[in-house]
C-alpha cells in the first residue's frame, strides 16, 4: 500500500513539475519576452501602442476598422486613413518607425524611409526571411513560391514558374488572353446604356484567363476550384486578427478551421483530378503530352527523372493554388481600379483610347502594339500606387540587425506599409494624393527620384511578383478591348469603400455606366 502510495507522490511531483515548466514556458511567451522587447525598442525612440496579454492590439485594430467601416465616404483617393487605418493613427502618434502587437509576436511597422525597404526586400544577408504563413494563408496558397521560405525548395520553385513566364510563353498566351477578353465583351452587350458592376465582370474574366493559359481549360472546368478559393479569403480576411493560443488550435478546432479544412481538401481533389486527366493523356510516351502551359510545366517536374528536378505533389497543388488564387485576385484588383479611375477622370479615358485607337484601330490588339501602349502604362502605374493589390508586405528577422539606426532583435516580424509609401508627400509632392498618370511619363525611376522601394506594388528583389508581365499584358490587352468599344462614367450609385480583404478591394464593387461607341 505505501509503494502505491509513494508511486502516487511521484506521479503528482511530475505533474506538478510539468505544469510549472509549462507555466514558466507560457510566462515567457506572453509575458517575459514581449516586456524585453518592448523595452529594447523604448530605448531607441521606438514607441507604439501598450503590449496587451494575449491579444496584444488586435482588438484595438479590428475596431479601428469596424469605426472606419461606419464613417461617411467620400470620394478621395486619400485611403490610408481608411484601408489601414491603425496604421495612419499610431504613425502619428508614435512615429514613422513604431512597434505593434499581433498577439505577443511584436511588429515593427515602416511607415518611411523607402530604402529600408529596398534593403529588408533585397534581403542579401539572409537576414529578412519571409514570414511562416498563418493557417488560413496556408490553406489558400500551400507551401508554394509566395509563402515558402527561403531554400532549395523555393529556388527550384522560382526557376519552374520564370520558365512558365519567359517571353516566348507570354507570347503563347496572347491568344487565350483575347479569346477571354471577347468573351467579357460579348457578356458586356446586355449592359449598353446601362449600370455595369466591372470588379465582379473582371474577376470572371481573369479565372478565364488563368483557365485558359495556365490549365489549357475554361472557367467552367475550374470554377469549383475559384469558389472553394473564395470562402477561404473569406475565412482569411474574418480571421486575420484573431489570436489563438499555440497548441490549443491542435486540441480544440473553431467553426471557421474546420470549414477551411474541408475546403482545402476539395480544392486539393479538384486539381488532382485536373492531373489525373492530363496524366492519362500523357501515356501514350509522347514528351510534349503534358503540355507547354504552367500546369503542363509542373506535370513534367513531377514526373522528371532527375530527384533534384522532381517536385512533389505537394509541390504540385500549392503551386496550382498560388496561381488559380493570386494570379486571379491581382489582375482583378489592379483592372478594377483602373476602370474606376478613368470613369471618374474622362480626359485621360479619352487620352488612353486615343492611343488604343492609333495603334489598334478597331482591330485586335496585337503583342508588339501592346508593349508600345505608353500612356496606358502610365494610367496602370498610377492605379498601382493610388491603389496597390497589397496594403503591405511581411518579413521577419532571422537574428538580431542593424536596421537603418535601429537594432531589432530576432523573431521581430516587419510590416512594409508600401500603401502608405506610396501616398507620402515627401515622395511624391503635395499633389500625392491626386491622380496624375503624367507623373510615369519618364519612368518609374524619374517618378521615384531612383528610390526604388518608394514604389513597390508587385514587390521588389528576388522575391518580386513572377507573373507581373502576365498580369500586366493580360490587364492592356483587357483595357485596350475596352477602350474600343466603349465609353464609360461612374455609376451614381456607386460608393467609394476600399477596404483591405487579402487584397486592396472596392467593398461594394465599382459600378460604371457603359456607353457604347
Amino acid at each position: 500500500m505505501s509503494s502505491l502510495g509513494g508511486m502516487v507522490a511521484i506521479l503528482s511531483s511530475l505533474l506538478c513539475v510539468f505544469l510549472v515548466v509549462v507555466l514558466i514556458k507560457i510566462l515567457h511567451k506572453l509575458w517575459w519576452t514581449p516586456t524585453r522587447i518592448q523595452k529594447m525598442m523604448k530605448a531607441q525612440g521606438i514607441k507604439g501602442p501598450p503590449y496587451r496579454l494575449i491579444h496584444g492590439n488586435t482588438k484595438e485594430i479590428s475596431d479601428m476598422k469596424k469605426e472606419v467601416m461606419r464613417r461617411p465616404k467620400n470620394l478621395s483617393h486619400d485611403i490610408v486613413s481608411g484601408v489601414v487605418p491603425h496604421i495612419h493613427s499610431w504613425s502619428q502618434i508614435y512615429g514613422k518607425k513604431y512597434l505593434q502587437w499581433h498577439g505577443s509576436l511584436a511588429q515593427l511597422v515602416i511607415t518611411e524611409e523607402p530604402e529600408l525597404c529596398k534593403e529588408i526586400m533585397s534581403n542579401k544577408d539572409k537576414a529578412y526571411p519571409k514570414r511562416e504563413p498563418d493557417t488560413f494563408v496556408k490553406k489558400i496558397l500551400g507551401d508554394g513560391l509566395v509563402t515558402t521560405t527561403e531554400g532549395e525548395k523555393w529556388g527550384k520553385m522560382r526557376k519552374l514558374a520564370t520558365h512558365a513566364f519567359n517571353g516566348e510563353c507570354l507570347k503563347s498566351m496572347f491568344p487565350d488572353m483575347v479569346a477571354s477578353a471577347e468573351t467579357m465583351l460579348e457578356r458586356w452587350r446586355n449592359y449598353e446604356e446601362k449600370e455595369i458592376e466591372v470588379f465582379e465582370e473582371f474577376r470572371l474574366f481573369t479565372s478565364e484567363v488563368i483557365s485558359r493559359t495556365a490549365f489549357g481549360s475554361s472557367y467552367l472546368e475550374g470554377q469549383n476550384i475559384f469558389e472553394m478559393l473564395m470562402k477561404l479569403a473569406f475565412l482569411l480576411s474574418k480571421n486575420a486578427l484573431t489570436v489563438r493560443i499555440p497548441g490549443i488550435s491542435k486540441i480544440f478546432k473553431t467553426s471557421d478551421e474546420i470549414e477551411a479544412e474541408k475546403l482545402e481538401k476539395g480544392v486539393y481533389a479538384s486539381i488532382m483530378d485536373i492531373a489525373k486527366k492530363r496524366e492519362k493523356t500523357a501515356m501514350s510516351g509522347d514528351e510534349d503530352s503534358f503540355g507547354s502551359d504552367f500546369f503542363g510545366l509542373l506535370l513534367k517536374a513531377r514526373h522528371d527523372a532527375n530527384d533534384d528536378q522532381r517536385i512533389s505533389v505537394d509541390d504540385l497543388v500549392d503551386e496550382c493554388k498560388t496561381f488559380y488564387f493570386a494570379g486571379q485576385e491581382t489582375t482583378n484588383t489592379l483592372l478594377a481600379w483602373t476602370v474606376f479611375l478613368l470613369a471618374l477622370h474622362t480626359n485621360w479615358q479619352e487620352e488612353a483610347r486615343k492611343e488604343v485607337i492609333a495603334l489598334f484601330g478597331k482591330q485586335t490588339p496585337n503583342l508588339d502594339g501592346i508593349t508600345k501602349l505608353k500612356t496606358m502604362s502610365m494610367i496602370f502605374n498610377e492605379s498601382l500606387r493610388l491603389y496597390p493589390p497589397v496594403a503591405g508586405f511581411g518579413r521577419k528577422v532571422e537574428r538580431e540587425v542593424r536596421l537603418g539606426d535601429v537594432i531589432v532583435p530576432a523573431n521581430v516580424a516587419l510590416v512594409i506599409s508600401n500603401l502608405s509609401f506610396h501616398h507620402d508627400p515627401r515622395i511624391w509632392g503635395q499633389d500625392a494624393q491626386l491622380f496624375k498618370p503624367e507623373r510615369f511619363a519618364e519612368g518609374v525611376a524619374k517618378a521615384t527620384n531612383n528610390n526604388i522601394g518608394a514604389f513597390v506594388p508587385f514587390g521588389i528583389g528576388p522575391r518580386s511578383c513572377v507573373g507581373l508581365n502576365f498580369a500586366i499584358n493580360e490587364a492592356k490587352i483587357a483595357l485596350s478591348m475596352i477602350l474600343q468599344r466603349y465609353s464609360f462614367t461612374l455609376s451614381p450609385g456607386y460608393v467609394h469603400s476600399p477596404i483591405q480583404y487579402v487584397t486592396v478591394r472596392p467593398q461594394h464593387g465599382v459600378q460604371v455606366m457603359l456607353h457604347p461607341l
